[in-house]
């Protein structure tokens, strides 16, 4: 039998000791408008269908990569939950572990090529709380969002207004992280239970996907994940496809919007051929070409985050 590595042998520091690339000052003001240059008519197109999605108590869900988080764009996200228009917030690991440094210490985001050269990556005391977090909301059944969400706002985290988990919990509204076992610093510490991570991100995914079964006129927005948004959302749209045809209901009319740097053929509604490596981009072939195939719509914007977000903020609060 293979021998497993012996956490105790780690040294971890207090965050007090690691040199972080942001801080508070990073997250934007609302009364700032958060920078939003540039002219997205796309996104005044998909603001717009929002508002109908949501007229109709139908499905608007925002996926982030965490990067989204380090662009300072959170009030606005949260505005956009308080005022009813995100009915669900899907995220990864990664979103999990900034979003709870930022609300702890206003500061996050380690220098990667200066720790890993030092061994010490990752591997910071206050931030591997977000462990015992896990696993105790596991045994109370909770997701991993809405665990890290009510511990931020119940343990009265000093930058919690900053928070999209704290807000989640607040509003009830569902925030959700997908998580690959091994992908974040977390998951170097040796209170990590790896078997609560799994069971607490399946239900989050359980949650995602009964958000998916009311799908039908909503819409589905993808900002910077190029890999967990896609396939999550692929999955869980195979399986509310799969109960609404027993049920003799279609989820084929829904609105897809991916907001991200990279760029995409002009005619991004035809599948590129194998042999272009853009075909292997998740967000073009999945969320803007093979899911609404039978009857949606597709909209691609090639921004940055702190650009795109304030500009769809706008357009539906004002």
């Amino acid at each position: 039998m293979a021998r497993l590595f012996d956490r105790s042998r780690l040294t971890l520091k207090p965050l007090s000791d690691r040199k972080n690339e942001l801080d508070i000052s990073v997250v934007k003001k609302l009364e700032e408008g958060g920078g939003g240059e540039g002219d997205f008519p796309e996104l005044a197109e998909v603001a717009s269908r929002i508002v109908s999605s949501r007229e109709n108590n139908a499905s608007v869900i925002m996926i982030l990569g965490a990067h989204v988080l380090r662009r300072g764009t959170q009030r606005f996200i949260i505005d956009m939950m308080e005022k009813g228009f995100i009915s669900l917030v899907a995220t990864n690991g990664a979103a999990i572990v900034h979003d709870y440094e930022l609300a702890l210490t206003g500061e996050t985001t380690e220098s990667v090529a200066r720790y890993i050269s030092e061994g010490q990556f990752g591997l910071w005391e206050e931030t591997g709380r977000i462990n015992d977090i896990v696993a105790d909301g596991y045994r109370r059944g909770l997701g991993i969002g809405e665990a890290v969400g009510r511990a931020i706002e119940e343990e009265g985290l000093k930058y919690r207004d900053t928070s999209l988990f704290a807000a989640g919990y607040r509003l009830g509204v569902p925030v959700t992280s997908h998580v690959g076992i091994g992908y974040d610093i977390v998951h170097e510490h040796p209170n990590c239970d790896g078997a609560a991570y799994g069971g607490a991100s399946y239900i989050d995914f359980l949650k995602f996907t009964h958000e998916i079964e009311n799908l039908e006129n909503g819409v589905v927005m993808n900002f910077g994940s190029s890999v967990m948004g896609p396939e999550v959302f692929l999955k869980a749209l195979a399986m509310a496809r799969n109960v609404a045809k027993k049920e003799k209901r279609e989820i084929s009319d829904f609105t897809t919007l991916v907001c991200d740097i990279q760029a995409v053929p002009g005619n991004f509604h035809k599948e590129p051929s194998r042999d272009n490596p853009i075909y292997f981009f998740r967000p073009l072939k999945t969320m803007l070409i093979r899911t609404v195939a039978d009857g949606g719509k597709s909209f691609y914007v090639r921004g940055s985050h702190e650009d795109t977000i304030p500009f769809l903020w706008k357009r539906l609060t004002r």
